[in-house]
């Protein structure tokens, strides 16, 4: 960072603004000396006046400002500054290599400015008049930021203004190279920028330009239907007769077998009839079996009762007949021996059906809770079951009147859950105005009572789960099979992007939550 003031000839005479160059020179041979070293300088091209003017901080220039060692409390006073050294004067002389650690004081305005650096001392000569040293020195190192301040320093004294930092902060820089038409560089040829920069420009303009025909075409030229969900054949249960439900443990999702004791329904008044008959064909055969005991004994006159029903309400005696009256009342108990046994079958018949079994493999979609003894009546529905067979979980879609015309047999639709990306072929079954025609479970009764559409059962190619079952889904019917097919994966591939951005900021979102928390949770604790 040396620069000629730094040259070991201490006669030499450089261009200095604010300098005195007689007070520096005490002989006129001094002067002659100096004059032959100028002209042989000139002789050789070393014109100062052709200097650059971004060159120019190498310049001393005479500013008023303090140089503070950073070992001790001395400070120097300043004689003059350039982008490579400084000179101050200093009541001791410092020996030539000595390095020191300092800090140049520069006064701007009302305010001082501060440059740290580190500098080597190069000379130490007395002063002219005796009071002290003059010390040249080389500035080692310095910050960047603090050498550009320095040069805007220097730039602002070589232009003639005093350093302020108003101007310093405006970015003023009076000292701005002048550009030369002559001696003006050519500006570097930018560089190529890479093809795949505009191929990959390109690409993205394209997937958007299918993506939103893709969107366009799935939203007006397929056929969307009012609702669809996934339905499948229902089983109510239903109570046989009036009672007290008895106790269970299904409930909705759990699948049952074919022939499997679902639950059943305890009626008091059917076991009372059943005991009391019971009872009453027990009574018959023991009337029957006493009298032919004692026919059998010879007896001349039989005892008999004048009733075949102890409950019948009669109070019960007994009178005594001969062999034929008793005989022709025999007859009698066994016809309503016979009537009591034949009450009996039914009673027991009536009490089987209490016990409900199922009647297919089938999949619970709603069950009532036997909790605490539930009374139920005569048809009221216990359980509603559902078959998962293959063929058996379709999709059902209610498709307005004005579109139903443009909806035939095995036209092909794409169905697609709610929580899969990919669609699902499907082919029209059948189209019917009639929705109840065959009880399904999964479509709840509120949809059914629009009176401006048509049902349309949907056969997936693929079986569905038989827990989708009452899940809303969406459907689309297209008659260009090719282009429906294209659009809806189009589609169904930006949702699961869509989607999966949502994932990835909600997981990011709970785990920021979640680290917010700890340290709640462990100021708590302590």
């Amino acid at each position: 960072m040396a620069d000629n003031f730094f040259n070991d000839d201490s006669k030499r005479h450089e261009p200095t603004l604010g300098g005195d160059r007689a007070r520096r020179q005490p002989g006129a041979s001094a002067e002659s000396r100096d004059a032959d070293q100028d002209s042989v300088r000139l002789s050789q091209g070393d014109r100062l006046q052709h200097e650059r003017r971004d060159e120019r901080g190498y310049i001393r220039v005479t500013l008023p400002f303090r140089v503070e060692l950073d070992d001790s409390d001395t400070e120097l006073h300043g004689n003059d500054v350039s982008l490579g050294g400084f000179s101050a004067r200093s009541t001791r002389g410092f020996h030539p290599g000595e390095r020191i650690s300092a800090s140049l004081l520069v006064m701007a305005g009302a305010t001082e400015l501060i440059v740290p650096l580190e500098a080597e001392c190069l000379r130490s000569t007395p002063a002219d008049d005796g009071k002290g040293y003059d010390n040249s020195f080389e500035i080692t190192e310095i910050e960047p930021q603090h050498r550009e301040l320095l040069r805007q320093i220097i730039r602002s004294a070589l232009s003639g203004r005093t350093p302020n930092v108003e101007g310093l902060l405006a970015g003023e820089d009076p000292q701005t190279p002048r550009k030369r038409q002559a001696s003006k560089p050519f500006p570097p040829a930018r560089p190529p920028k890479p093809m795949s920069r505009y191929i990959l420009l390109f690409v993205a303009i394209g997937l958007l330009v299918l993506v939103g025909a893709a969107t366009a075409y799935r939203n007006f030229m397929l056929i969307e239907p009012n609702f669809a969900a996934v339905t499948a054949p229902r089983i109510d249960i239903r109570a046989p007769g009036p009672g007290i439900l008895g106790e269970h443990e299904l409930i909705a999702g759990d699948r049952v077998e074919r022939d499997q004791l679902l639950t059943n329904v305890v009626n008091s008044e059917l076991e009372s009839d059943l005991i009391l008959a019971e009872a009453a064909l027990d009574y018959n055969n023991r009337l029957i079996e006493n009298l032919r005991e004692e026919l059998e004994g010879g007896s001349q006159e039989v005892s008999l009762a004048n009733s075949a029903q102890p409950a019948s309400g009669d109070t019960m005696t007994f009178e005594s007949v001969s062999p034929e009256i008793a005989q022709a009342r025999i007859d009698q108990f066994e016809t309503v021996r016979d009537y009591e046994d034949s009450r009996i079958a039914a009673l027991e018949a009536r009490q089987s059906s209490n016990d409900i079994y199922s009647p297919c493999d089938c999949l619970v979609a709603w069950a009532l809770s036997s909790a605490d003894g539930v009374y139920i009546n005569e048809s009221e529905r216990i359980m509603t079951l559902i078959r998962t067979d293959e063929d058996d979980v379709l999709v059902e879609a209610l498709v307005h009147m004005e579109d139903i015309s443009r909806i035939e047999p095995n036209q092909q639709a794409y169905v697609t859950l709610a929580n899969a990306n990919q669609p699902i072929r499907a082919r029209v079954r059948n189209v019917s105005l009639d929705v109840e025609r065959q009880p399904r479970a999964g479509f709840p009764s509120w949809v059914r009572q629009q009176q401006n559409v048509a049902s349309v059962l949907l056969v997936p190619e693929e079986p569905l789960p038989a827990e989708s079952v009452g899940q809303p889904v969406d459907v689309r019917f297209t008659e260009a099979p090719l282009l429906g097919a294209a659009s809806e994966r189009i589609w169904q591939g930006v949702r699961s992007v869509i989607q999966f951005g949502d994932d990835i900021y909600r997981a990011a979102v709970e785990d920021s939550n979640a680290d917010m928390e700890k340290p709640d949770e462990e100021t708590n604790d302590r």
